[in-house]
């Protein structure tokens, strides 16, 4: 697993396939999610049960991260300091490659027949999209959306110049010895006197 810093959740809102439920958990779980969500899933005709009580999930991913339903939009909890970030074909919206990920997110994605809804898309800090010629599958644009954020964030190696150079090692941080206020305030003012007696 990638070393990556801050957290992230991603959901769906309007889910209305639970192949998709479980596939968009899998590779949240995969790519660390702290956490998974729907938020006013579907219910099924039959049943009468919401499209997210039972999905299918090889990995058991449900059983490594959380996962919640919302009923409402207004009752999608965002942790403090988190920033909602809305998937979604528009015209105001940033392509995924040009958008700088906040280091707290919630991913959230229009359901499978529809978009975001307009409660959704107005609570969100952000929209971006997947730069495509179509629409794409709600789990596979989450995987996209979840691959690039790993790779902006992830500690990895330049990409060489060259194809199929092997990229350059990440060289090791090294920390320097702490530097209180008052030793970075006298060095500055003996570096400021020493510009005025010249």
């Amino acid at each position: 697993m990638v070393e990556m810093r801050g957290y992230f959740g991603v959901g769906i809102d309007g889910v209305s396939k639970k192949g998709n439920v479980g596939n968009l958990v899998r590779t949240a779980h995969a790519f660390g999610a702290s956490f998974a969500f729907a938020v006013n899933p579907k219910r099924e005709v039959l049943t009468g049960q919401i499209i997210t009580k039972d999905f299918a999930n090889t990995a058991k991913s449900h059983e490594q991260i959380p996962f919640y339903n919302f009923e409402t939009v207004d009752d999608l909890l965002v942790p403090k300091g988190c920033r909602l970030v809305g998937v979604e074909i528009t015209d105001d919206a940033i392509d995924l490659p040009s958008f700088r990920h906040p280091m707290q997110a919630v991913y959230v994605l229009g359901g499978e027949r529809t978009s975001l809804s307009e409660e959704m898309a107005d609570r969100c800090d952000h929209m971006i999209k997947i730069p495509s010629k179509f629409s794409l599958n709600v789990a596979t644009a989450g995987a996209i959306v979840m691959y690039d954020r790993m790779r902006v964030l992830g500690k990895f190696p330049e990409r060489p110049v060259m194809a199929g150079r092997q990229p350059d090692p990440v060289e090791e941080h090294i920390h320097g010895k702490p530097i209180s206020r008052l030793q970075r305030r006298e060095k500055q003012l003996a570096r400021n006197k020493g510009e005025t007696s010249e």
